[in-house]
């Protein structure tokens, strides 16, 4: 829209000329710009529309302000036609013609009457120039502009995306309802049901008050200016795809499941197996080790068999959603009920390995003194008898048995003039040297 030019004193022909000319183009945009806003597809929705909030209370501002734009509109044409019609009288103006021309194009011409007038001014009529009425037709018209334009921006965004993901909801709720994922027996199902309610009620809003999500341009003045408010929306979007990463996860557990409750089953029969055989070797050991502390071996658990009856239970009934979690802590538990297994074979047979560790140690000593053609030595012979004695008797007193080798080692190191082998003290159960 335009703005005329401020007033001066008496116009020539030529200035009212070019004036009029100027007010005409003027007169144009004004009317181009008041048709394409009265077509515009926003303020058509909302003059249909049931609208609430912020929404209701700008718009019935907007109608009121495109009201009395078209009647300022009308004043400003009956004014200019007014003008053209003296312009038109003769060829070269009278004076008097230009005078009164001049008082039209410049002065306050322009009588407004309701409905011309904003509501609440409390006056009948009021007097103004082109120039000050071009200015106001431009913010009644840019107030209610952005009004339909934020409006339309938003009704033209948020319905259409809130639809799509209304249907991709409803696509993922039947894939859930497929794999047990139902509202009070899975949080995921709860979540569908939150999200479903949140979509539906954000849907009706935007549709009736859709500048309650309009977010104005910061420092933009020009009408329209700023974006539809997503947040909601996206906050929503983004619940929905951690649901769906959820029900990919249940139907990972759906294909994978048989070959899991195999897996754990080996897992738990490899810990039952190693449990036993410590038992077995506990005993062997309280027979053939004496004077040593050999632990307890505890049975297999049955809780961990129990519950791998329940998943089993879980994947016949096709109750996926609570497999899932069950496989996933029993994985966990199997993998420690094994190393526990094989932590406890391992200190069972701790004296074992050190009886083999003074087996070995005796006769490597007994090897390197035959090379040296000592074998015959009657200490070394003495010694490396009772040693034999001691470590191949049942039970077996581990700490004489390390005492005799350490004392077959010191006759062999001074008959081969080798350093002397330090006095240990006796080994533990698990064979480290005190």
């Amino acid at each position: 829209m335009g703005v005329t030019d401020p007033a001066g004193p008496v116009m020539d022909r030529d200035e009212v000329d070019r004036a009029l000319a100027r007010l005409g183009q003027e007169h144009e945009a004004i009317e181009t710009s008041l048709l394409a806003l009265q077509d515009h597809a926003g303020r058509r929705l909302l003059e249909g529309a049931e609208l609430t909030g912020v929404t209701k209370e700008r718009w019935a501002a907007a109608e009121e302000a495109i009201t009395v734009l078209w009647a300022c509109f009308d004043a400003y044409t009956a004014a200019l036609r007014r003008a053209r019609e003296i312009r038109s009288r003769r060829r070269w103006s009278s004076r008097e013609d230009l005078v009164e021309l001049t008082g039209l194009l410049r002065g306050e011409s322009v009588t407004l009457a309701s409905p011309a007038l904003p509501a609440g001014t409390g006056r009948l009529s009021e007097s103004c120039t082109l120039t000050a009425l071009v200015e106001r037709m431009n913010e009644l018209y840019a107030s209610s502009l952005d009004v339909v334009v934020a409006a339309d921006a938003v009704w033209s965004a948020l319905p259409a995306r809130i639809d799509l993901l209304a249907a991709e909801l409803h696509r993922t709720r039947s894939l859930a309802h497929s794999v047990g994922v139902r509202p009070g027996e899975h949080p995921a199902g709860d979540d569908l049901e939150g999200i479903t309610a949140t979509l539906t009620g954000l849907r009706a809003r935007v549709i009736s008050d859709p500048l309650a999500y309009w977010t104005p341009a910061q420092g933009s003045s020009a009408p329209g200016g700023g974006r539809p408010d997503t947040t909601v929306y996206d906050r929503e979007a983004r619940a929905l795809e951690d649901v769906r990463r959820e029900i990919d996860a249940v139907l990972t557990v759906r294909q994978d499941a048989e070959e899991r409750l195999i897996r754990l089953r080996d897992v738990l029969s490899r810990a039952d197996r190693t449990l036993a055989e410590a038992r077995t070797a506990r005993g062997e050991v309280l027979a053939k080790i004496a004077a040593t502390e050999v632990p307890v071996v505890s049975g297999p658990p049955t809780v961990l068999q129990e519950q791998l009856a329940t998943a089993a239970e879980y994947r016949r009934h096709a109750r996926w959603h609570r497999l899932s979690p069950l496989l996933d802590s029993l994985e966990r538990r199997a993998e420690d009920e094994l190393l526990r297994a094989r932590e406890s074979l391992t200190a069972v047979t701790a004296p074992l390995a050190v009886r083999a560790e003074l087996r070995g140690r005796l006769d490597a000593y007994r090897a390197k003194v035959a090379r040296h053609g000592l074998a015959e030595d009657p200490l070394l012979i003495e010694r490396y008898d009772a040693a034999r004695r001691t470590l191949w008797s049942a039970p077996c007193d581990l700490r004489v048995a390390e005492q005799a080798v350490l004392r077959y080692q010191h006759a062999a190191a001074e008959l081969l003039n080798a350093p002397k082998v330090p006095e240990h003290g006796p080994t533990d159960a698990k064979g480290d040297e005190g």
